[in-house]
């Protein structure tokens, strides 16, 4: 099927670098996956991504707010067609004139994140929980010479490989799994967890997995939910958070820290705090459901619809000795 055949590139494509030595454990782990998850869109979504026009690029601009590709012509109902994998939740894309409106302006966060990190020139990336993969396209346009993803939603694989379509030269990867699935790999110069740590039971073994997958001397990037307080205050939401039912522990920068030294990490800081804004996250015509306006109370846009305080972003750098 074709999209089992987009996940077979990445092992052809890797398979005389560094992480060729875990191929096996990662194609075992990827089988499971197609055989334990099933989607009652598939057959649709692999007739929808075959058609998908060839059309020779003129111009790839990995470096600005749009991934934006250019060609020599402007394909036909396109618009229709990248429709059909709605919702689109991160981006924003421009794909030959058809802008993608995503629900996040995911360019807002990787300009928050962009100063603070190291140089990304030559260095091998690993994103957890990269959604559709917006952020890998921009670690490649900062210079990443190798960018891999995981992620286990089948939609964001698709919408992953309808840019990949356009642009498989490009070396981004996304595989189909979670940070779990992953062997220990300590290779990666520069590993991101963006908006997965407060979707973790257990956070310190998410922060351990991380640790694990970096080589010594790497950088990781981490952005998470945080609440004001000092060392000893973490938020444990009784039920739900905004609306979500997977949020699990909310801890201040200080007490975030804490736990990132526990884990083995070293030279931690706290970059960026930045409350997120019905801006930065809202419906779209290419995300249509409920967004961050309606997870918040309607008379105080500081507290959540359940009366806990509004979603609060933090990045933190760390280092592996």
């Amino acid at each position: 099927m074709p999209i089992q055949q987009f996940v077979q590139d990445f092992f052809e494509a890797s398979s005389g670098e560094p992480i060729s030595n875990f191929h096996k454990h990662l194609r075992r782990e990827i089988d499971h996956f197609f055989q334990a998850h099933k989607h009652g869109r598939q057959a649709e979504w692999d007739e929808l991504i075959q058609s998908l026009p060839n059309i020779a690029t003129t111009n790839i601009d990995l470096n600005h707010s749009h991934i934006r590709i250019n060609g020599q012509e402007t394909p036909d109902d396109l618009e229709s067609l990248l429709k059909e994998f709605t919702p689109w939740r991160k981006g924003p894309f421009n794909f030959f004139g058809t802008i993608i409106n995503t629900e996040w302006r995911s360019d807002w966060k990787w300009d928050r994140i962009q100063p603070h990190i190291s140089d990304l020139s030559g260095r091998a990336v690993l994103d957890i929980g990269c959604g559709n993969g917006y952020h890998l396209w921009r670690m490649l346009g900062d210079g990443a010479s190798f960018a891999l993803g995981v992620d286990p939603t089948r939609l964001f694989l698709y919408q992953f490989h309808i840019a990949k379509h356009f642009m498989p030269e490009k070396p981004a990867y996304l595989l189909p799994l979670r940070s779990e699935n992953l062997p220990r790999f300590k290779l990666f110069d520069t590993v991101f967890s963006l908006g997965v740590l407060y979707h973790r039971r257990s956070p310190i073994d998410h922060l351990t997995e991380l640790f694990s997958f970096l080589r010594p001397g790497g950088e990781l990037v981490l952005e998470t939910l945080v609440v004001d307080g000092d060392a000893r205050t973490i938020l444990t939401p009784v039920d739900r958070y905004a609306k979500m039912a997977n949020v699990w522990f909310l801890p201040s920068t200080s007490a975030l820290e804490i736990w990132l030294d526990r884990a083995g990490f070293r030279n931690i800081r706290t970059v960026d705090i930045n409350q997120t804004s019905v801006e930065e996250q809202r419906s779209t015509e290419w995300m249509t459901f409920h967004s961050l306006a309606e997870f918040l109370d309607p008379d105080n846009a500081n507290l959540t619809a359940e009366g806990l305080p509004a979603p609060k972003r933090a990045i933190l750098i760390a280092e592996k000795p």
